[in-house]
């Protein structure tokens, strides 16, 4: 039977592979939002910063950001490190897509792929330019330099889709990625994050992608529904008869684009504890914005939940781009014997 052997949980947000230096492109576009999502309420940037007394300048200092992001860099390699030294078999990364594969026309809350390949392409320079401010020089990170084709697990893919349903889910079922966005059927960001940066794009472990709508209206999935499927698909994986070892991957997160370190810091804790009842009281006004990529690493809570794995941080970093406090947290987590 297979085993969940390793459980990760990472950030993968555009400052990780941004250099610091350039940062303020981003709060450039964080001082031109209207609605700053921050413990329940929506504020402008001049009303963020009232309300939280420009608190953060020393943050933001350029000694500070260097080093919060060399730190983030070093956990991301201490991650790659990590999956590579467990000797997995097969990768089930839970993510969020942006709206870069599926949109209003079809916007399941989860969904699993199970194709034996998938295509991973490069932006193209066209693709690169309509990017919000700061987004290219990160993204490209994130794809390979060349077109390639991606290793998924189709039977694990379609024993987990069987499993999760009889136990009371309904996920869509992709055998084939949508074209999307880009209309290329290309691996988005959060999945393509685990693939060039934590794994160095190359000796690649097959995975499994698992899509959580964290972001999108109407059908954001709450908390406990995220746990519950989580448990779901944990039991899913270690019913499945082959003798696999897999590693379940968060990929995501923690708050922004306002950071709040007591949340995340609370959530953290849950994490390592094992504490079901936090993490299925969150409610969906804290997960907005970003901070709604939480879900994804509550999945991971949930798959590991009933094994003997621990969580413990690699490493958390508030990366702070704005004295009113905008910016990502950034957190490096793994799940281990």
């Amino acid at each position: 039977m297979a085993q969940i052997a390793l459980g990760i949980g990472t950030s993968h947000g555009p400052q990780l592979s941004t250099p610091p230096e350039q940062w303020g492109q981003r709060a450039a576009a964080d001082h031109r939002n209207p609605a700053l999502a921050f413990r329940g309420g929506d504020y402008s940037f001049a009303e963020l910063s009232e309300l939280r007394g420009a608190a953060f300048a020393a943050e933001c200092e350029p000694g500070v950001q260097r080093e919060r992001h060399a730190r983030s860099r070093a956990a991301i390699g201490e991650l790659g490190r990590t999956i590579r030294a467990a000797n997995v078999d097969v990768l089930v990364v839970v993510s969020s897509d942006h709206k870069e594969l599926y949109g209003d026309e079809l916007l399941p809350q989860f969904a699993i792929y199970w194709g034996d390949t998938m295509r991973h392409e490069p932006y193209t320079a066209q693709q690169l330019a309509t990017m919000p401010p700061g987004l290219a020089v990160a993204e490209v990170a994130n794809q390979p330099g060349r077109p390639e084709v991606r290793h998924g697990h189709s039977q694990l893919g379609l024993h987990l889709i069987h499993e999760v349903s009889r136990a009371g889910f309904d996920p869509g079922a992709a055998k084939v990625l949508p074209a999307g966005r880009w209309e290329n059927h290309s691996i988005p960001h959060g999945w393509g994050f685990i693939l060039q940066q934590v794994l160095d794009g190359h000796d690649l472990i097959p995975i499994v992608p698992v899509f959580v709508n964290t972001f999108w209206e109407p059908n954001p999935p709450t908390a406990r529904r995220c746990y519950d499927f989580g448990v779901a698909l944990g039991a899913a994986i270690e019913s499945f008869p082959a003798d696999l070892r897999v590693g379940v991957v968060g990929s995501g997160g923690l708050s922004h684009f306002v950071i709040d370190e007591d949340l995340d810091r609370a959530f953290i804790k849950a994490l390592i504890d094992k504490d079901r009842e936090f993490m299925v009281s969150l409610e969906d006004d804290q997960l907005r914005s970003g901070t709604s990529e939480l879900r994804n690493w509550v999945v991971v809570g949930g798959a590991t939940a009933d094994t003997p794995l621990t969580a413990q941080v690699v490493d958390y970093l508030p990366c702070y781009r704005s004295a009113a406090g905008t910016g990502c947290a950034m957190a490096f987590m793994a799940w281990q014997p």
